[in-house]
């Protein structure tokens, strides 16, 4: 029975030496490849979140350059039913010109920019007028735009202010 039993711990032994052979010639990571790895990644994720967000932006300037076009447009076409009198806000260019709806509300945000619009009736001499401003939230854009119905092309500003008609055109 001696016997039996320190074949079977030889036995143990021998196996447990060829499982520790086997765990040392298993390929693997080491920590040092591990950590390259990791700061690789972290690299191409701080170079690719700054140009994402760059990304993101210009084309919410460029939404908000298209949309004003498209709010001139609807203007002149609504002025043209209305014995030239320009819409009075958005709301009225959503419901009779067809602006899109998430223009509803007096300062609508649409795609990070704050647009604004005002209207002035005609009177005696003066025509009527309208301006339409576009200007972007935080973090969202960093052009400011402009235009109203006595310009032919929209004004933009990179200064941190409302752009306006002296503004240069895009």
């Amino acid at each position: 029975m001696k016997e039996n039993r320190r074949n079977y711990f030889k036995r143990i032994y021998k196996d447990m030496k060829n499982l520790r052979r086997n765990f040392k010639n298993q390929q693997g990571f080491n920590l040092i490849e591990l950590m390259i790895v990791i700061a690789i990644i972290a690299l191409l994720i701080g170079v690719g979140i700054p140009a994402y967000k760059a990304m993101v932006n210009n084309g919410n300037e460029t939404s908000a350059a298209q949309s004003i076009q498209t709010i001139k447009t609807l203007q002149i076409g609504y002025a043209g039913k209305h014995q030239g009198k320009f819409a009075p806000n958005f709301d009225e260019l959503i419901k009779s010109a067809g602006l899109d709806e998430r223009f509803a509300g007096e300062n609508p945000i649409v795609n990070g920019y704050i647009f604004k619009l005002t209207v002035q009736e005609p009177s005696g001499t003066k025509p009527a007028f309208y301006s339409i401003n576009a200007d972007p939230q935080e973090d969202s854009g960093t052009g400011h735009y402009y235009f109203d119905s006595k310009l032919g092309t929209t004004k933009v500003t990179q200064e941190n202010r409302p752009a306006k008609a002296e503004d240069p055109s895009i």
